[in-house]
Parts: C-alpha cells; structure tokens; sequence
C-alpha cells in the first residue's frame, strides 16, 4: 500500500477538434495542435501525478490518445474514466497509476433553475493506505453566455455548484468523518458564491478550500490571453475528514504548462494518516 497519493487537475484547453487560429491561419475542426500536446504531456511528466483529473478532453479517442502517448513517452497510466455529460464536445476524464476502486458517470446533475450541470460530475475513488479517497472532478460553466438576464453566467454557475454540493452531501452526509476531494475548473474567484457553495451549506462545512502557489508564491491558474488577465479559477477542496492527510498542495509551473493551456495545474500530496476508513462512511 502506497504511503502517499498526488493528484493533479488540470483544464486541457480544448483537447478536441474545433474551430481554431493555427500559426496565424484560421482552421475549422482542427485538433489541439501537436506542439501544444506534447507540452501537455511534457508537463504531466514532469509532475508524475498518480491521479490525473482534466477538465476540456474531448471525446474518448482524444484520451486514449492521451493515454497512449504518456505510455510511449515512459509514463503508463493504465487506468481512466471519461463522462459522456450533456456537453457533447468538452468532457470530464481521469487518468491514474493506481487502482480505481470506484467510478461513478454523474451525467445527468439537475439544477433548480438551468436544467443540467453542463458538463456533469465524474466520481471516482482509489486507495490511500487501507483508505478510500473519493475525487469529485468538476468544470463549472463559463462566463461565456447568451442569456441577458445572467450576464457572465453567474447564476447558472452557482446553481451548478450547489447541485453538485447537494450530490457531494448525498453520498457522504457526514463531511467531518469522509474522505474526499472536490477538483476542477469552477470558472469563478475564490470569494465566489460558487466557491462558497462547494465548501458550506449553511453552518454545515462541506470541504476546506486549499491555497496552494507556485515557486514564486503566486496563487493564479489562469490566463486570459484576450485581455492579459490573471485570475484564479481552478480549485481543489479537501472534506475535514481527510484535511489532515494534506502533505502539500501547490501549483505546477514551466515552460511545458505555458505552451499546453491557458491554465495551470494544481496539485495535492496525500499522506497516509490513522485507522482504516472506507468510502462512504457515515452514509
């Protein structure tokens, strides 16, 4: 039994075929170019996650490919899980090293007011010792909408956020005595009713928002490249019971990342800590 687990997610930026600006010439149903693939791969080289949650993979074959290439390139993550969620191009996935003990495909989440979480909630568990710890991958809808009555998406964002904190509530209603994660891109700041909705229902604490930086102390995961904006917009948030097995968290910089996607990667360290626990607990 492993004595510590890292896990990594990472938004891909489009890992799919669409209509895209290449080297100055506009293409349609292009794929991710190979330059900006091979830095994605570059850059969870040099990280070595033994989980790796994304966020923007397109259809399955676009993760096999994935797969394949890290296992040509010497790093073989036998295991994955892909959602086939409402959204039809833009896809939840894990890749792992280590055993999935558990994959639950959440594709059809309702919300109160805006239907389905657009892109669903991926669940997955793997083994920390004689534990389980169970990952929820996230990607919460853009501030890209159409709707005038919710400029920049934000209410249909935060009805997301609270559908999955409902689903999250559901399958560990005791968050004090459970072991998991909640990872991914909620497209919002860290003050965010988002956010907020994710880590709390009312006096209920649902999960602690980690604060990881890079090497040069900086604490933002994504670039707009449009307006030169700096913000942060990807999380991992960890349940009380399994914050004390948070070795470190931090986010992963260099030039591979820069050429890979408009976000960077965050990371945790797990470590193994008291009696065994399953999955689950407390249901």
């Amino acid at each position: 039994m492993a004595d510590t687990l890292t896990v990594m997610t990472w938004n891909v930026e489009n890992y799919v075929a669409e209509d895209r600006l290449v080297e100055g010439e506009y293409r349609t149903a292009y794929p991710k170019p190979e330059k900006a693939k091979a830095g994605l791969r570059a850059a969870i080289r040099e990280a070595r996650p033994e989980v790796l949650a994304l966020q923007e993979m397109g259809p399955a074959p676009y993760l096999e490919e994935l797969q394949r290439d890290l296992a040509a390139e010497g790093l073989a993550y036998e295991q994955r899980a892909w959602l086939d969620g409402p959204d039809p191009e833009r896809h939840l996935a894990v890749l792992a090293r280590v055993p999935l003990v558990r994959v639950v495909e959440h594709a059809q989440v309702p919300t109160r007011r805006h239907g389905l979480v657009r892109r669903g909630v991926l669940e997955v568990s793997v083994a920390l010792g004689a534990r389980e710890v169970t990952l929820f991958v996230v990607h919460l809808k853009s501030r890209h909408t159409d709707a005038p009555a919710d400029p920049f998406a934000a209410a249909q964002r935060a009805g997301e956020a609270e559908a999955v904190r409902d689903l999250v509530l559901r399958r560990f209603p005791e968050p004090a005595r459970a072991a998991f994660l909640l990872l991914g891109d909620c497209n919002d700041s860290p003050q965010s009713r988002p956010v907020r909705a994710l880590a709390r229902r009312g006096e209920t604490l649902i999960a602690s928002v980690l604060r990881p930086t890079d090497a040069d102390g900086d604490s933002w995961t994504h670039y707009y490249r449009q307006e030169e904006v700096f913000s942060r917009v990807d999380y991992m948030l960890v349940s009380p019971g399994l914050r004390p097995a948070v070795d470190k968290a931090w986010i992963h910089d260099s030039p591979a990342v820069r050429v890979a996607s408009d976000h960077r990667p965050v990371l945790v360290r797990l470590k193994v800590i008291g009696g065994p626990r399953r999955a689950g607990e407390g249901e």
